[in-house]
């Protein structure tokens, strides 16, 4: 999700030179699409995770980003009724934590003069109560108006405090992949209004 922010402001921008450097990427929660999956014993539970919010400033002349991609952890679901109830309740606890949150602050770009190329976003990641140091790579393209950035990584849930939902014989993963497909639009960044 991340990298798709970077990724669309970047390939818009840079294919388009003659706009202002500061740019604004606005991504389109119903077009983005971020899906995970947990690895267990005999099986892959599969699952998806909805954009709520999605806004990047990027600074094209002084390279630098910032911004907020916002998920709701409350509608992540992976189609069995009785998996998502665990899921929610002892591993997101997703009523005390109703958000995920990855924070822009920096961005390092490779894009062509089409506006293709890898964009990596850093910054935060906030889920379950606590913040990450966070680093995603996307590839970004362009499709008419639209900037397209797609990628993968993998969480380590355990490892940042959430619980290991194993039992028994049926043995969990101890990080989820989730991979991404972002779309937004690029806009010149509106100079702020000093007029009183």
């Amino acid at each position: 999700m991340m990298r798709v922010v970077a990724a669309v402001a970047l390939v818009a921008a840079l294919a388009a030179p003659a706009q202002a450097a500061e740019q604004i990427l606005r991504f389109d929660p119903a077009a983005t699409r971020v899906e995970f999956a947990l690895e267990a014993t005999l099986h892959t539970a599969e699952g998806t995770l909805q954009m709520r919010e999605g806004e990047i400033r990027v600074d094209l002349e002084g390279g630098t980003a910032s911004g907020r991609l916002v998920f709701d952890a409350t509608r992540a679901k992976t189609g069995n009724d009785g998996r998502d109830k665990k899921m929610h309740e002892e591993v997101l606890e997703s009523a005390r934590h109703p958000e995920i949150v990855f924070t822009v602050s920096g961005m390092t770009t490779a894009i062509d003069s089409t506006g293709a190329g890898t964009v990596t976003l850093q910054g935060l990641l906030a889920i379950h109560g606590s913040e990450h140091p966070f680093t995603v790579t996307g590839r970004v393209r362009r499709e008419g108006d639209n900037v397209v950035a797609e990628g993968s990584f993998t969480i380590p849930y355990v490892a940042w405090g959430m619980k290991d939902p194993s039992v028994f014989v049926m043995r969990v993963a101890k990080e989820v992949a989730v991979h991404f497909t972002a779309v937004g639009t690029l806009a010149p960044a509106r100079a702020p209004d000093t007029a009183k």
